[in-house]
């Protein structure tokens, strides 16, 4: 009997209409566009504007088009799990919240958080209900409002974060296609370098935690650049060593948008050249769990089938990992 694995069959990303420029942050905080562009590659990101919207608007908006892209009906749908570090609310889970906006009646869904690896994380698990036969169709999103959780008066991250979403579908295959191989790891003595202080059961909201403005994101930038470059790059090396692959196999990497600088070392530790790389940072900046499938988004047109892909994540808590994809159409 053939193998069983998952593979890609459909792409679909959203990002909101508003564009936060570096000019526009400069009247914001103290910085400038050559400082930005200099330590981030980030020039513009997009922000969610609206009462009442959240991770969710922008998760359906990328699953309906995903749909009606892929022709598939909303009751055909198993499952959806969604990847997400700014749900709607503490409960339900995001992933609930879309699968009833986006008509999916036949879904049950949850959620995964695993920072900016949530993607990469959600994948490997999606990818195990269609390798087990248990669902034949099954969508992955991966959004974020980071706007939401984002403090407008530190230049230090401020300049980092955009909102936006992106879903693929999952549908089983016995070609030589889809999810090849992956590798995710954790340490979460990590999660002293990069965290939200307040909000969860340790430090429940109050208005100490409110006006210490502890419901923001907390980064101390050099440990967590160090730690990116040497895993993001690393366990990209690994999942190609270890499946005899060279550079001259792989079509793209696809690396998470957090810092162009960390992106130029992981194409480096791999031996790929920039033109196999997919790079949206400078429009889009860090978007947590959207980044990856708004590359793949972006460039779908370019890809055809039997290209050998490799999705490299890394995220706070410390996450990372890496997917070998061959694309499947």
């Amino acid at each position: 009997m053939s193998k069983i694995r998952a593979k890609i069959s459909g792409i679909q990303g959203w990002v909101p209409p508003y564009i936060l420029t570096n000019k526009e942050l400069e009247s914001m905080v103290e910085t400038t566009d050559e400082w930005i562009m200099t330590r981030t590659g980030i020039r513009e990101r997009h922000i969610l504007k609206g009462a009442g919207l959240g991770t969710s608007d922008m998760g359906a908006e990328a699953v309906k088009g995903l749909l009606k892209k892929t022709g598939v009906k909303p009751e055909e749908i198993d499952l959806l799990i969604c990847a997400t570090v700014t749900p709607d609310m503490v409960f339900p889970a995001t992933a609930n919240i879309i699968t009833d906006k986006a008509g999916l009646v036949n879904a049950f869904s949850f959620d995964i958080n695993a920072a900016c690896s949530g993607f990469l994380f959600t994948l490997i698990t999606a990818s195990k209900y269609i390798e087990t036969g248990m669902y034949k169709k099954v969508i992955v999103v991966g959004a974020d409002k980071m706007s939401a959780i984002t403090d407008y008066t530190s230049r230090e991250t401020c300049v980092l974060f955009g909102d936006g979403a992106g879903a693929v579908l999952l549908e089983p295959t016995t070609e030589n296609v889809g999810i090849m191989d992956s590798i995710a790891g954790t340490d979460g003595s990590g999660r002293t370098y990069l965290h939200m202080k307040a909000g969860g059961s340790v430090k429940p909201p109050s208005h100490d935690t409110i006006e210490a403005r502890e419901h923001f994101i907390y980064q101390e930038g050099q440990p967590v650049f160090k730690f990116a470059v040497t895993r993001m790059a690393d366990v990209s090396a690994e999942i190609m060593e270890r499946n005899n692959l060279t550079a001259d196999d792989i079509s793209y990497l696809v690396p998470h948008q957090a810092n162009l600088r960390i992106i130029d070392a992981t194409a480096r530790r791999m031996g790929v050249g920039k033109e196999k790389v997919m790079i949206n940072i400078d429009r889009y900046g860090n978007t947590t769990d959207a980044t990856i499938p708004l590359c793949l988004w972006e460039w779908e047109d370019k890809l055809k089938k039997g290209d050998n892909i490799i999705l490299a994540a890394f995220g706070g808590g410390f996450t990372w990992g890496s997917i070998w994809v061959k694309w499947a159409y």
